[in-house]
């Protein structure tokens, strides 16, 4: 019965958002600001890293890896709540709140104030999280389902970029230009300011629902996930995408620099310049591998295949050290093959009902952050962390090597994963009679069905 009242609020948003409405620019349009707001947040998420210096020199201490273990904590859990909103509201009604708070708790950090400032970048993770899934949620409604892994692409490829500029350009204007008087205090005050633009972009560029939702109870809060997590694909997504986004958030962006520096002997110069040439290839491998999936109609294919080519990438780097030309294009070949990673975010969206599209994507970053959760201090345990030592190569292969072992799982489970791109789902439906008598639709089927790939 639920699932039917949800329709109901979907259809009603759809006669207004969708593309005949409104027009196919217009759409892709409020995708972009929705997008530009996973860049400003990946961009605020990013700073404090190369803030770290500066702040400890204010403090007296180092706060940033406390503040990004509570951020990460509040940014999973709060992932389920914007998917919810996101269902419940519709766009308008919750992005541009998002963007006003990630710019009002940046004022806790300009502050200078230590208490203040790990409250603020805390709770900075409460709006952040409706970047990517709002981006996902918009596109997902606005625009045709047959571009989905595209645009997801894109809005990732986005925040890699926020990520970029959250790092370089901040450590510049406050570390090597000290004569523009910039301080790391300053750097706040910009993304505060930045925060209530995006905001007032938002709500001019987001269409409006016809309707209000229903009055407000828990268990219509939570109606929405009732239908994500009785999905068995649900759970087979957010796993897959989370094993294969850890050789590159776990591997690549916390241990690689360690690894090539003390356990390859190369200088600390060369190892960060290696490593960062891993998000230039996620930049182009990730709306590279959404075209691909979307002009041959099919979501397994390309997953399965940026996998292998991932994790043989992944093992190569590990276990061969080729001359330095070759390793620069080994790192930008395994940037570009975890592009794929993706492709589970647009399937997890396909394969639950139009109705629950947010929940889904609020889901699925639950899921990929608590697979990053577990894995990070297993993986940081196996490599000995913390305790005081040089680890040495044969120590770092063991640990890391963990990781491709996950890609490995990856790919078998993704046999287990439905096909729910177009091609698939049209072979499925020649194939599998029409369910009647309930009122469901095909994607309410929970069947880990491997038909159609």
């Amino acid at each position: 019965m639920f699932r039917k009242d949800l329709r109901v609020a979907s259809t009603a948003e759809a006669s207004v958002t969708g593309n005949g409405q409104i027009g196919h620019f217009a759409a892709v349009l409020a995708w972009f600001v929705c997008a530009l707001l996973y860049f400003y947040q990946y961009a605020a998420r990013s700073a404090p890293g190369v803030m770290r210096s500066a702040m400890s020199a204010t403090w007296g201490n180092d706060p940033v890896a406390m503040m990004n273990a509570y951020y990460y904590m509040v940014y999973a859990f709060s992932a389920l709540v914007a998917g919810a909103l996101l269902d419940r509201y519709g766009a308008r009604k919750t992005l541009p709140f998002a963007a006003a708070s990630v710019g009002l708790f940046s004022l806790l950090l300009a502050s200078g104030n230590e208490h203040l400032a790990v409250l603020g970048f805390t709770l900075q993770a409460v709006g952040a999280v409706f970047g990517f899934v709002g981006s996902v949620y918009v596109a997902a409604k606005l625009l045709p389902p047959r571009s989905l892994p595209t645009f997801v692409g894109l809005a990732q490829m986005l925040g890699m970029a926020g990520a970029a500029v959250g790092s370089k350009p901040v450590a510049d204007v406050i570390g090597r230009n000290p004569g523009l008087g910039w301080s790391w205090q300053s750097v706040w005050v910009v993304f505060a300011v930045s925060g209530g633009i995006l905001a007032l972009l938002l709500w001019r560029s987001l269409p409006s629902r016809p309707t209000s939702p229903a009055p407000f109870s828990f268990k219509g809060l939570i109606r929405p996930y009732e239908v994500v997590f009785e999905n068995p694909q649900t759970y087979l997504c957010g796993l897959v995408g989370g094993l294969l986004f850890a050789p590159t958030t776990i591997g690549v962006m916390v241990w690689a620099t360690s690894f090539l520096h003390q356990g390859r002997g190369e200088t600390l110069s060369d190892a960060a310049s290696l490593v960062s040439t891993v998000p230039i290839g996620w930049i182009i491998g990730c709306p590279l591998m959404g075209f691909i999936s979307d002009r041959m109609g099919r979501r397994k294919p390309v997953l399965m295949g940026g996998a292998i080519a991932m994790g043989l990438l992944f093992l190569f780097a590990i276990y061969v050290q080729p001359p330095m030309a070759l390793r620069y294009a080994i790192a930008l070949g395994l940037g570009i093959a975890s592009g794929a990673a993706m492709i589970p975010f647009s399937m997890i969206k396909e394969a639950n009902p139009p109705e629950v599209k947010g929940s889904a994507a609020g889901a699925m970053n639950f899921l990929c952050f608590g697979v990053t959760g577990v894995l990070s201090p297993f993986i940081a345990r196996m490599l000995d962390a913390g305790q005081g030592h040089t680890e040495t190569l044969p120590g770092f292969q063991h640990g890391l090597a963990t990781l491709a072992f996950g890609v490995g799982v990856a790919l078998i489970l993704s046999f287990f994963m439905r096909e729910t791109g177009p091609v698939g789902n049209q072979a499925r439906q020649k194939t599998t009679p029409t369910q009647t008598g309930s009122g469901s639709s095909l994607p309410l089927t929970l069947e880990p069905a491997v038909s159609g790939d």
